[in-house]
């Protein structure tokens, strides 16, 4: 469910914010636009959000001056204290990941950003069953993640990545569990979704699933 990298979120809390303004070169194109990215995933939410991997709360900040209400989710603790320490009081933010969370009632958009591809392709597809019981007709999911076109475009990443000499950038790619936009696509028509997808950059793109 994502936890088994619990120790690498705790690390990365304090440099995170550093790494998505552009200073870290390896990681520049996966977070080039990343302020774009945010907007669009808060401008396409509506009613009671659910947010899932919060982060340190760059995207509930957004949420939240849209004027919606936000129930965070987040399972590394490091990542939790900045985010409140970011929004005193604005928001409720729990222990929590993508399969298992405290009870909310009446969601009407489940969000993310940067953190579905922690779950194995077995955990998203059950991940999006869970949400289709969930969200009502209208409801929508909004990820916005590192995905690829197919299996070949996901190798070439690597392999550009490890040209490049970006072996951080590598070693997360092989680490971590990718997957394609059919295989998503097919999760989310198999559990009543409309799906869509629109490219951020050369890394991530913007999953929408809108239930009917």
């Amino acid at each position: 469910m994502g936890r088994e990298f619990l120790d690498l979120f705790e690390v990365w809390a304090e440099s995170y914010d550093e790494s998505v303004e552009g200073h870290d070169k390896e990681y520049e194109e996966v977070f080039r636009h990343y302020s774009r990215i945010l907007n669009t995933v808060a401008e396409r939410s509506h009613g009671h959000v659910i947010e899932f991997g919060v982060g340190t709360g760059n995207l509930t900040a957004r949420i939240l001056d849209r004027g919606l209400k936000v129930t965070g989710i987040e399972p590394s603790p490091a990542m939790r204290k900045i985010a409140e320490a970011k929004l005193p009081g604005k928001a409720q933010i729990h222990d929590g990941d993508f399969l298992t969370f405290p009870e909310v009632e009446n969601p009407d958009t489940l969000v993310s950003t940067y953190a579905f591809h922690h779950l194995t392709d077995e955990e998203k597809r059950e991940a999006i069953g869970l949400y289709g019981k969930l969200l009502p007709n209208g409801g929508k999911i909004v990820f916005a993640d590192t995905m690829y076109e197919s299996a070949e475009a996901f190798k070439d990443a690597i392999d550009k990545a490890k040209e490049n000499g970006f072996h951080n950038l590598a070693a997360d790619l092989e680490r971590e569990y990718y997957t394609t936009i059919p295989i998503l696509k097919a999760m989310l028509e198999e559990n009543g979704f409309r799906a869509s997808f629109s490219r951020c950059n050369d890394f991530v793109w913007l999953m929408e699933g809108e239930k009917f």
